[in-house]
């Protein structure tokens, strides 16, 4: 059986504030609970207008009060903003309160403009020294979350605290191969963005399993995909909510980030000829579709990247579409049978 899980950005659709998007991703989170999901990744994005989830840490600890069995986790952490050592304790904690059900994903994206970054670490910090600095944060964050400072190590004698005796499954994110090489390394799972690079993503999964060295965070390889995902009853009213998501990722391409548009705000968006290429070439990054459809391309997608689970970001301008797909999902791929939601 195919497990599924979730990625939501806590998208901030036209019409709607950042508060009510939070809520909104709360409510997709309950439902996914319900209807018995993997896990429930959020992710972390700054000084955007159309994206909300600019702190995974707290909101996780919201998500986890009220959900009860899925694993809920950060799609990803930024890590070249942070400490190493805060982000161990970060999910230390959270691994405390919540035992077996934490996920810390790292991506080392910046998660926002260079200018924004600057604001993250420090008005004197240097992007591409922190880009430069990832694998070693990898490795001093998996010391502390294993406790193997080594002697004489400039950290010997630091632990992260709570002291607990489970961690949360660490996961390394990326659109290109090179994050693949970094979780292989460090014996870490991989999860690959489809929804951001549709093209290569195959291959880097290979070579992610083919390099994958054991360690005490996994003994055998561990891989996912991630893509976005529309479904709706019938495939004309899938296509036609889909112009949300087709109309968001082109803006998000051309640096306007204000958020998800209805289908009748992107039925009135001028589109220019490179627009409208952009859109068909996009869908590489979309699972568009009726249930059968949609079943029939996400177990295709799997095979493709030969792996046992598969993440969506559930697409649309309203909520009730997220839900609807989220529900529509979990009936074709037979998670569960319960269907009820509340906003």
């Amino acid at each position: 059986m195919l497990k599924l899980s979730i990625l939501d950005q806590s998208p901030v659709s036209s019409g709607f504030t950042h508060s009510e998007a939070l809520q909104q991703t709360i409510a997709l989170a309950q439902l996914a609970d319900r209807l018995g999901y993997t896990r429930f990744w959020v992710s972390e994005h700054h000084n955007s207008e159309g994206l909300a989830g600019s702190s995974p840490e707290v909101l996780l600890s919201t998500l986890a009060a009220r959900t009860s069995r899925i694993r809920l986790g950060s799609g990803g952490v930024l890590l070249p903003h942070y400490s190493a050592y805060k982000v161990a304790e970060n999910f230390r904690m959270l691994e405390a309160l919540y035992p077996g059900r934490i996920d810390l994903g790292i991506g080392r994206a910046p998660g926002g403009t260079p200018h924004t970054a600057k604001a993250l670490r420090g008005v004197s910090a240097d992007l591409f020294e922190g880009l430069e600095r990832f694998p070693a944060q990898v490795t001093d964050l998996l010391r502390f979350l294993t406790d193997s400072v080594e002697p004489g190590h400039v950290f010997e004698g630091i632990r992260a605290t709570p002291l607990v005796a489970s961690m949360p499954q660490v996961w390394l994110l990326g659109s290109t191969g090179q994050s693949g090489v970094y979780a292989s390394q460090a014996g870490a799972a991989f999860c690959f963005a489809h929804f951001i690079n549709g093209a290569g993503g195959q291959h880097a999964v290979r070579s992610y399993r083919s390099s994958f060295q054991p360690s005490a965070l996994n003994v055998v390889p561990q891989a996912t995909v991630c893509i976005y995902a529309l479904c709706a009853e019938t495939t004309a009213e899938a296509e036609e909510l889909a112009t949300s998501v087709d109309l968001r990722i082109l803006q998000m391409e051309k640096g306007e980030f204000t958020g998800v548009k209805s289908p009748k705000e992107a039925a009135e968006y001028t589109y220019s000829d490179w627009d409208q290429t952009r859109v068909r070439d996009n869908r590489s990054r979309m699972i568009v579709g009726n249930p059968g459809q949609v079943r029939e391309q996400i177990l295709h997608l799997a095979e493709s990247y030969g792996v046992d689970e598969v993440m969506v970001v559930a697409g649309g301008h309203q909520v009730e579409t997220r839900l609807r797909t989220v529900e529509l999902l979990a009936e074709a791929f037979q998670l569960s049978h319960q269907h009820s939601y509340v906003i």
